[in-house]
């Protein structure tokens, strides 16, 4: 659009008005040039079609909204943005220098500083930072970690009164179908809320020490690279989970994530506050790899060594030996413990995880093709 020629009624010459024109914005230009009545019919409706046009009123939110944005203001607080650093040594200086390793979430889970994130956004720093949703940000101890459940403990050092701990719930009686939420710090962009409902229940990972993670949630919210550590959250702002894994072809979001249950949670965080590990309770067996049992046509736990002095021994249980000839003898078969079938090796630590140490329990044994029970009482796991 460029200003008519016609000079009436118009009193700035032609050549001031284009001067007009292309020093100005064209809704400036045209306003100008409007007030002054130097725009024919023509311009004058296409200024006034760039004038920004009036906002609609907005109608009232929906309950499900309104519930969103309250339950995010209230569990927000609660979730932290942890970032790690590993040492590296120059190849040719041999100085040593401190790099970025990464980032992940996590939340407060006690006014003590106790901040729960998984064990993959730690494992290999040296040193593990924590910022709080006030933007501060504070150094952080590791306090315990167990890989094979995917959690660690952080301890930071802050007033209580500033350290929100994020409400329990129970993963126990969820639902396919339940509406979730998460919150994290997907790709370093911190306090990022994403919903969803649970896809499934009961499914099984494999944790970093190559044994399963059992009662694993599944669900649709979006889960990215950097959400790990972060809370699964009902729709009454519990935690019922610690997102913990995606799957996804090419490493980003595909629908399809997976969070450790608040159940597994709720009593690995007390033995790793207290004791800086799993304390796990144990027969006092080496058992074989499942390789080698199915090579050997064998379905359960097959023992191939009796740790003098412990319950399995006092028990009677036997080691798996050669006799002179160098021929093998095999030992007791675990095929159930307290009644619960043995398949793997897996399902001995699986099934003895939430026992007691000192407690007693029932082994059924496979000996020279009969079955026997065995009360073994169990010990402490080294």
């Amino acid at each position: 659009m460029s200003p008519r020629d016609a000079s009436a009624p118009c009193r700035i010459p032609a050549r001031a008005r284009s001067r007009i024109w292309s020093r100005a914005a064209g809704l400036t230009a045209a306003a100008v040039l409007v007030a002054l009545g130097c725009l024919d019919p023509l311009e004058r409706t296409a200024a006034q079609e760039v004038e920004p046009r009036p906002v609609a009123p907005r109608g009232d939110l929906t309950s499900d909204e309104r519930a969103n944005i309250e339950l995010f203001r209230r569990a927000s607080p609660s979730v932290v943005f942890i970032t790690t650093h590993a040492l590296r040594r120059d190849v040719f200086t041999l100085n040593v220098y401190e790099i970025p390793r990464g980032s992940g979430s996590g939340f407060v889970w006690d006014r003590q500083g106790h901040v729960i994130t998984n064990f993959h956004v730690i494992q290999g720093a040296n040193r593990a930072q924590v910022t709080l949703n006030d933007q501060s940000t504070w150094e952080a101890e590791t306090v315990g970690v167990a890989p094979e459940k995917d959690l660690a403990v952080l301890r930071i050092d802050v007033p209580p009164e500033r350290l929100p701990p994020i409400p329990l719930g129970r993963s126990s009686d969820l639902a396919v179908g339940q509406k979730v939420l998460a919150i994290g710090n997907p790709f370093g962009f911190d306090q990022t809320l994403t919903t969803g409902v649970i896809s499934a229940v009961g499914r099984e990972i494999e944790s970093l020490a190559r044994i399963p993670i059992r009662d694993v949630i599944q669900t649709d919210a979006a889960i990215n690279p950097g959400n790990s550590g972060g809370p699964l959250l009902d729709s009454s702002g519990r935690l019922i989970g610690v997102n913990a894994a995606i799957y996804s072809p090419s490493g980003l979001y595909a629908g399809i994530g997976f969070a450790i249950p608040v159940d597994t949670v709720n009593w690995v965080v007390p033995e790793l506050i207290a004791h800086g590990r799993l304390v796990r309770p144990t027969l006092g067996v080496d058992v074989a790899a499942d390789r080698i049992a199915a090579n050997l046509g064998l379905e359960g736990a097959l023992i191939l060594e009796v740790v003098p002095g412990t319950g399995a021994d006092q028990a009677g249980l036997r080691s798996t030996t050669r006799d002179r000839r160098g021929r093998l003898l095999l030992g007791d078969l675990i095929v159930a413990i307290e009644g619960q079938p043995v398949a793997s090796a897996n399902d001995v630590f699986l099934i003895l995880e939430r026992r007691r140490v000192g407690e007693p329990v029932t082994v059924t044994i496979e000996r020279e093709g009969r079955r026997r029970e065995l009360e073994v009482r169990l010990g402490e796991s080294r």
